[in-house]
């Protein structure tokens, strides 16, 4: 099977067993990213658009050690801790886009982990 892990120190590290990302036949698989700022392994909290643009950091960061970026995404999902958050949520995600957006859906969920507002999950194509 053609499978490697994709791993970089400028996004956090993963919390249990897992990998940040998985290639495998030219196709990136993204662990979901949630608002921790790499360089001190801190939640980002607050405004939840602040804390949108860390997760889209993280995946930047992701695809960019992958050798791609945003324009690869060929899939997200978006989970929300309350689908009040998702205008705020959608306005940030779609700025990290220029067209051809990506496939994708957006759910609330009862809980997230850390207790945060928003985590993302990418499958991008290499």
């Amino acid at each position: 099977m053609d499978k490697r892990v994709i791993q970089t120190s400028k996004a956090p590290a993963p919390i249990g067993p897992y990998s940040q990302a998985i290639v495998s036949n030219n196709m990136l698989f993204i662990s979901g990213q949630i608002p921790v700022n790499p360089a001190t392994n801190e939640l980002v909290s607050g405004d939840v658009a602040v804390e949108t643009h860390q997760v889209m950091r993280n995946l930047h960061e992701i695809l960019e050690e992958a050798g791609i970026n945003f324009n690869h995404v060929l899939k997200s999902t978006i989970f929300l801790s309350d689908m009040s958050l998702f205008a705020a949520v959608n306005e940030v995600y779609g700025s990290y886009f220029a067209a051809d957006y990506p496939a994708r859906e957006t759910v609330a969920v009862k809980g997230l982990p850390k207790s945060v507002n928003v985590e993302i999950s990418m499958i991008a194509t290499m």
